[in-house]
C-alpha cells in the first residue's frame, strides 16, 4: 500500500507538488500520471483547466487511477486563479456564471467556457511548461490575486500580505500602499478580479 503523497497539490507558482495535506478544490488538466501514480513531464493534456467541488452528487473516485485524468488539488479557490484554472461549469455553475459576469465586465463580451480556456493558456504557462508572470502596481491589485513577496507567494488580501504554506496561510505582512510587484495570477484572471470577482478563500485566510 502506498503510503507517501501523491504528487498533486498545485501551488500558486504553477509547481506540482506532493504534500499530505488535503486541499480545498479539485482541478483537472487531462492525464498527467501512469500506472504507479507518478507524474511524467507533461503537465497539461488539454486547455480547459478546471477547478471542481470536491464532493458533487455523490460522485466518488480512486485517485489517479490508470487512463483516468489526473485529480489535481488547491488550498482554495485563489490559489486555483493563480494556476490558471477557472471555475467548473458543471459542479459550480453559479460560480462559473459570476466568473462570466465579470469577465464581460472586464472585457465587454460574454464568453463561452473554449474562449475563456483560450485566453487563460495564452496567459498562464509557456511551452516549457514555466508559469507566465506580469508586473503590476501593488496598488492597483485586487484582492485574490497571488503575487511573489518576500521570495515566496503571498496572497493579496485587503491592507495584508498571507504567505501561502500547502497547509493555509501564515502570519500576514502589512501590504504597502504601491510598489511595483511581480504577479502570479494570469492577467485574464486579475482583471476578472477587478471585475468583482470574490474567489472563496480557505479558513487560515481569516
Amino acid at each position: 500500500m502506498r503510503t507517501e503523497p501523491l504528487q498533486n497539490r498545485v501551488t500558486p507558482e504553477g509547481r506540482i507538488i506532493a504534500v499530505a495535506a488535503r486541499g480545498g478544490l479539485m482541478g483537472n488538466r487531462g492525464i498527467l500520471h501512469d500506472a504507479a501514480q507518478r507524474l511524467g513531464t507533461a503537465r497539461w493534456r488539454h486547455r480547459n483547466w478546471i477547478a471542481c467541488r470536491l464532493e458533487f452528487r455523490g460522485r466518488h473516485r480512486a485517485v489517479m487511477q490508470p487512463g483516468r485524468y489526473t485529480e489535481l488539488f488547491f488550498l482554495d479557490e485563489a490559489v486555483s486563479l493563480a494556476a490558471g484554472h477557472r471555475p467548473c461549469a458543471e459542479c459550480r455553475r453559479a460560480d462559473y456564471e459570476r466568473f462570466r459576469d465579470a469577465w464581460q465586465e472586464a472585457f465587454g463580451t460574454r464568453p463561452g467556457a473554449t474562449e475563456i480556456d483560450g485566453a487563460l493558456h495564452i496567459a498562464r504557462v509557456r511551452r516549457n511548461r514555466a508559469q507566465i508572470t506580469h508586473e503590476a502596481d501593488m496598488g492597483h491589485l485586487p484582492e485574490g490575486t497571488f503575487i511573489h513577496w518576500a521570495g515566496a507567494p503571498h496572497l493579496v488580501l485587503r491592507d495584508r500580505l498571507l504567505p501561502y504554506a500547502p497547509e493555509g496561510y501564515g502570519a500576514p505582512a502589512p501590504r504597502p500602499a504601491s510598489g511595483r510587484v511581480t504577479v502570479l495570477t494570469p492577467r485574464p484572471c486579475v482583471a476578472v478580479l477587478v471585475a468583482g470577482y470574490r474567489p472563496a478563500l480557505h479558513s487560515s485566510a481569516e
